[in-house]
């Protein structure tokens, strides 16, 4: 079979059921039997096509079939699953929080701040301009705030810690690639178990943030451009490289992936993604590429 289908649930709340597995292969060309990766959260459909297959047209078809079931779905070349560069947003993607909102929270600007975050992130306004707007908010705050934030308040997204010390385990180089800051993303990447993190860098000045983040940003051009950097280095094809984020400066990055992913996404950014998790946690990037739950490393 060239093709695969994979239908996920969040484990939580299992979905994938006979019913969800049979509206599926009913709309697939000689479709193989489902083959189970997790009773309940996760399956495969083999099929083969005589065509080429609109991935894209297809997943959304077979989303309407499953019109109301919480059950994501990934439309793939079978041969082409298995990932071995993994990138990936942080945050509303590998945590819950957006950080600066929660910097802001502490100078008793956050509303101002999130909404801006939520503009730049839907695409309405350009990040760069955006994140030195909400910087300049944060003039005097004691930088040392940054521990009791990442402490209280930010939480890792379900599955995440999973799914990347899974790929690592089977060989593939993982990096967090943010819009954000280093003082975030240096522990959660630890917490993680990237090998790597990328992101912005605050100005400190005695201790206090000074309001300025060092240049150049790292925007949605800098995400594709690690990308791009990282699939030189270790050699690897396009279609071997996965891709995940929520915002807009994530959609370069998303595009050029072999395999590129919407998590949670705003409206423009699952639109225009080849994959999208509404309803699954992050394992699910793990059973889009075959990897059983028996595989997974906790």
């Amino acid at each position: 079979m060239a093709h695969v289908v994979t239908l996920v649930s969040h484990p939580a709340r299992p979905a994938v059921d006979p019913a969800a597995v049979a509206a599926v292969t009913a709309l697939l060309p000689d479709a193989g039997a489902a083959v189970t990766l997790s009773p309940g959260i996760a399956v495969d459909i083999p099929f083969a096509s005589p065509v080429a297959v609109d991935k894209r047209a297809l997943a959304d078809r077979l989303r309407g079939a499953l019109a109301g079931v919480p059950v994501d779905l990934f439309v793939q070349r079978a041969a082409e699953r298995r990932k071995r560069l993994f990138l990936a947003d942080m945050d509303s993607t590998m945590i819950g929080q957006e950080c600066i909102d929660e910097l802001a929270d502490k100078v008793g600007v956050k509303a101002h701040v999130a909404a801006i975050t939520e503009r730049a992130m839907r695409g309405e306004i350009d990040f760069e301009p955006a994140l030195r707007e909400r910087v300049a908010l944060l003039k005097g705050l004691p930088a040392a705030v940054v521990d009791e934030v990442i402490a209280e308040r930010i939480t890792l997204t379900p599955g995440g810690r999973t799914l990347v010390r899974t790929m690592r385990a089977n060989g593939t180089y993982t990096a967090l690639v943010s819009g954000g800051f280093t003082l975030f993303t240096g522990p959660v990447h630890a917490m993680l178990g990237f090998d790597e993190h990328r992101s912005n860098v605050l100005v400190v000045e005695g201790g206090r943030f000074a309001g300025r983040v060092e240049e150049p940003i790292l925007g949605r051009e800098a995400k594709l451009a690690a990308l791009l950097e990282l699939r030189e280095r270790f050699g690897l094809a396009p279609v071997e490289t996965l891709a995940v984020g929520d915002g807009a400066n994530d959609l370069a990055m998303i595009g050029e992936a072999g395999l590129g992913v919407a998590y949670r996404a705003k409206p423009k950014v699952a639109e225009a993604a080849g994959a999208r998790i509404d309803h699954a946690d992050l394992t699910a990037l793990l059973y889009a590429q075959g990897y059983r739950d028996a595989d997974f490393v906790a």
